[in-house]
Order: structure tokens, then sequence, then C-alpha cells
């Protein structure tokens, strides 16, 4: 039975099990998780039911997958694909752009994680535009952290789960208004990680001013050991007053009193005073995400050159 292309709203129990396998088995083969954190949510518990799944499958079973998020106002759907190392070099990942492309109205953007040339290569044969960079950025816990000092008027304390979740979705909105990938998230979208095993309200800091909440710095730590700054938000009002910058550290604080050997976070290239702080406080650049846009060219969703050896863009 030959290849072919299913498109859901949801998976069922079978099918999630299948893309996961097929995570977990590209994770192993590239070195890199194929699919966002928030894809990878989505796949497990659902979400935006104006979301699409796209299989691809060989008898019955996953061999490709793509996640399809509805569009922004601004810049239309965007997208994240993987194919199962073993069933690479078969034209799958040709097939599952192109109908990712299709379902899409030729208007999509595609992230590839890692920036592997096979990704490169596969969006060049769509006439696909290199459109954005995410920067992930590390450094050591072992070397010395300057000390913080919050603004006047300002102090530190934990979230507190059931309390905290509408103070922080405002401030959340406000920081990343620029943002909507951050900034647009829901209350569902926040319990949705409160309920993730790796999730410590220890390690949630809020600053507060007058008991308004004017900023934060959210800690993470994978299964791995790796610590995160999972995200930093400073209240428009407050910009300026190096509140960003003593959220960091006292985060990066937290997570060497843990014992955790490295941190690492994520920062757009397009943010230059971002990296400036965290080459200051000792982060180098480690890795790199890249967002593919489709071109007025890539509507037809038609390669003239044979199909790359795949890892496939937005993994």
């Amino acid at each position: 039975m030959s290849a072919h292309v299913k498109i859901t709203e949801k998976l069922d129990d079978q099918e999630k099990d299948g893309v996961l396998a097929v995570v977990e088995a590209a994770t192993e083969a590239d070195g890199v998780r194929p699919l966002s954190e928030h894809a990878l949510l989505h796949l497990r518990y659902g979400g935006d039911p104006r979301a699409r799944s796209l299989l691809v499958l060989e008898q019955d079973t996953p061999v490709g997958y793509a996640h399809l998020d509805p569009p922004d106002d601004a810049e239309g759907p965007s997208g994240e694909l993987v194919i199962h190392p073993a069933h690479r070099r078969s034209g799958h990942g040709t097939r599952l752009l192109r109908s990712t492309l299709d379902l899409a109205g030729g208007r999509l953007r595609v992230w590839a994680h890692g920036d592997h040339p096979a990704a490169a290569a596969l969006a060049a044969s769509f006439d696909f535009e290199r459109a954005r960079s995410l920067w992930q950025m590390r450094r050591s816990l072992s070397d010395p952290l300057p000390a913080y000092h919050l603004p006047e008027g300002v102090r530190l304390r934990t979230f507190v789960p059931g309390q905290d979740e509408e103070a922080w979705l405002t401030v959340n909105a406000a920081a990343f208004a620029h943002h909507p990938e951050q900034g647009a998230w829901t209350r569902d979208d926040l319990m949705v990680r409160e309920r993730e095993s790796w999730f410590d309200p220890e390690g949630f800091f809020l600053a507060v001013r007058d008991d308004r909440l004017a900023g934060f710095h959210w800690t993470k730590v994978d299964d791995s050991g790796l610590g995160e700054v999972y995200v930093v938000g400073v209240d428009p009002a407050e910009q300026g007053t190096g509140l960003g910058r003593a959220l960091t550290v006292a985060g990066l604080t937290h997570l060497r009193s843990r014992g955790l050997a490295q941190v690492m976070l994520y920062v757009d290239e397009a943010n230059p005073a971002a990296i400036r702080l965290y080459e200051s406080l000792g982060f180098t650049r480690w890795d790199v995400d890249v967002m593919y846009a489709a071109t007025p060219r890539s509507s037809a969703g038609r390669s003239t050159t044979p199909p790359p050896p795949e890892r496939q863009p937005g993994s």
C-alpha cells in the first residue's frame, strides 16, 4: 500500500502513539527535538480546534507528521514537520510539505529546529525564504553570577497556583504584545503547563510593586537536568528600570542553587537588545531554529528538483 496523507482535527490514541514514536526516533537521530513544546502539547492534549494534524501513513502507521496552527491576522498559518529517520529519502517530506502548503492556502510559515541543511534544501525546493531565526543560547552555571538589585519598591515572591494566573496572563500579554506566539496565551495554555511534570512554582518568580505584578521570570528544568530561562517578561510601565536583568539573574541564581550544570534560553535574532543582555550574563549561541516562509512562487506546490535527503523544515 502506497503512502498517503491524512488530515484530521484530532488524533486517536493509536495515531498519537505512532506520532510520538516518530518524534522520539527523529530526536535520537538528529540530536534536536523536531517539534516545539507548543506542538507537542497540542499533540498530547489537544488545543485550538482550528489547528490541524497531517499524517503520512504507510499501512496505517505514521511515518511523518505535520502540525498546522490557524493563521494569525498578520502572517498566516505556521507549521512544523517531521519524518521518521527510517522513512526519509522517499519523498515523504515533499509530499507532507506540499499537503501542508495546500491546506494553508499557499500562505505558510514553517519552523526548522536545528537549521539542518536538508531542511534548507527542502524549503528551497518549494521557493520558501528564510524569514526568522530563533537562537538557543547557553551558559555554564558553574561560572560566577553577578548580584542582582531590584528597583526600589519592588519585591520578589514565587507564583501561587490558583491565585496568580489572571495577573500573570495580563502582564504576559502586555509584555509580548508584538509577539503573539507568547502574548496570546490563554488560561488553558497556562493550565496545561501547570499540569506538566516539570512545573515548579518555586522556580516561577514574580516581581511585585504595591501588590501589582510588575514582571516575572519562569524557570524550567527538563528531564535531562538542563535548566531553562523559560520566559522573562516585564510590564511595559517597568521597562528601563533594570527589572528584566534583575529577574533574569534571580532565576539563574535559583537554577544554580538546585545544582544544575547548565542553563539555556531562546531569543529572537531580531532582538539585539535581548541578545546583548544575555551575552553580558555569559550566554553564547548554541544552536538556531529557522522559520521559512512561502513566497508567491511557493503556492504551486511543485518542486523542480528531486526530493532532498530529508530532515523536514519546522520539525
